[in-house]
């Protein structure tokens, strides 16, 4: 009789976990956000401080370091409210203010089976490595400043209400949209925030006559090495549990990757003589791009599919934005993550079906959604923050510029971001 009761005692805490908190999904996203912070801060800051010239690699670190910074600080303070709290009457435009600074969120709140915090934790990596990703875009040119404020404002105003619109419950989320680790909240803004930027600022001094080439590959690769491992937890991840969505989610995450790649360096190869170092790098991160929105709704085959439509497609983008329009978007931001990320979203409209036999997905939002109302759907969010992300950040731009010089001077330019700025050097040899 006492070894019964002392049994039952003992299944207690597990009997509790099973109706809140699971260790499990908690152990599992405390790892999923070291791994997509890991993606900023080294990885993307590698990636694209090797990308530039080495008078400006330190200026490029900088500004991924201070971004990590203070969205950081702008996320306890309103960010994570406004995006995933309950925003009323307006709550299809916007959340509240209900957890500013994290307010009534303690260590035993729970956000499904996760702690709350640890919910608000992860969602901040994503808003941190999201402005980052458009530091490519101006690189080489931007004052350090007016790039900081612009950041900021550039949350408040773009990613946080994308953000609420899919993930917070918003009206992309009431409508069915899939986007499961950030086609459209990530990718897509940044990508379109890319562009505009690149536009406004004007191109690099001597773009694009004068060659631009990368300054250290080897930094490069490395930090390719790392935005692929950290992809696991953003992806994965997003699932916000340790289960089959999760495995599932870095399968079809690492597929599209290796598949992008391979089919980067194709083109290269048959377009120039040569695959490059750079090719099989930016071929990756075409692949990683445009699966994220797809990866918890589309099986392996499909992944492959995907994988090797982005390394063709973006690669086509990066000549015809750089040297068609000859636009001096500096790391092709939006060829490569703009569109990956709309490619994606449109993607997972199609490989959700559960139809396609070898090639099907997982089902579509709706019980009543045929694949072209799940298409349609897609096709509207795509536009609808392609749109707002443009408009937005053309007049944040445009503010920032009336209060301080957006670019730096033609000399200033010359000597190089590192000694103009910081009055340090990358390198002293």
């Amino acid at each position: 009789m006492m070894k019964k009761l002392l049994a039952v005692l003992l299944m207690l805490p597990s009997l509790a976990l099973a109706d809140g908190l699971d260790t499990g999904d908690t152990a599992w996203i405390l790892t999923a956000t070291a791994l997509v912070l890991f993606m900023t801060i080294p990885g993307l800051s590698l990636f694209y401080g090797g990308l530039v010239r080495s008078k400006n690699v330190l200026s490029v670190l900088m500004q991924c370091f201070a971004i990590t910074c203070a969205v950081s600080l702008v996320w306890l303070i309103c960010g994570y409210s406004l995006a995933f709290s309950d925003g009323g009457s307006m709550n299809a435009w916007i959340g509240g203010l209900d957890h500013a600074f994290f307010a009534g969120i303690s260590k035993d709140t729970l956000e499904g089976t996760l702690p709350k915090s640890l919910h608000g934790l992860f969602q901040m990596t994503f808003a941190i490595i999201t402005p980052a990703l458009i530091v490519g875009a101006f690189a080489e040119r931007m004052r350090f400043g007016p790039m900081l404020a612009f950041s900021v404002l550039w949350l408040l105003g773009v990613y946080v209400p994308v953000c609420h619109w899919v993930w917070g419950g918003g009206w992309l989320a009431d409508l069915g949209l899939y986007d499961f680790a950030g086609g459209t909240v990530v990718h897509i803004t940044a990508g379109v925030a890319a562009l505009v930027a690149a536009l406004v600022l004007g191109g690099r001094k001597g773009f694009p006559g004068q060659g631009m080439m990368p300054h250290n590959m080897t930094m490069t690769v490395t930090g390719a090495g790392m935005l692929w491992v950290g992809w696991f937890g953003f992806n994965g991840g997003s699932a916000l549990a340790a289960g089959g969505d999760a495995a599932m989610a870095m399968l079809v995450t690492h597929i599209s990757a290796a598949a992008g790649s391979l089919a980067w360096i194709t083109m290269e190869w048959k377009k120039f003589g040569k695959p490059s170092a750079l090719g099989i790098a930016t071929g990756m991160v075409a692949g990683l791009g445009t699966i994220t929105p797809a990866s918890g709704f589309v099986g392996p085959a499909a992944a492959l599919v995907i994988g090797l439509s982005a390394g063709v497609i973006c690669f086509y983008s990066v000549i015809f934005i750089k040297h068609k329009l000859k636009i001096d978007d500096s790391l092709d931001v939006f060829p490569v993550h703009g569109v990956g990320g709309i490619l994606g979203t449109l993607f997972a409209g199609i490989f959700a079906s559960t139809e396609l036999g070898l090639f099907s997905g997982y089902g579509f939002a709706k019980p009543e959604f045929t694949m072209l109302d799940q298409f349609g759907v897609q096709a509207l969010g795509v536009v609808a923050t392609f749109v707002y992300t443009a408009v937005v950040t053309w007049v944040l731009l445009k503010l920032v510029g009336l209060f301080s010089e957006l670019r730096v001077d033609s000399d200033e330019e010359t000597q190089g971001l590192d000694i103009a700025l910081h009055e340090e050097r990358g390198y002293d040899l």
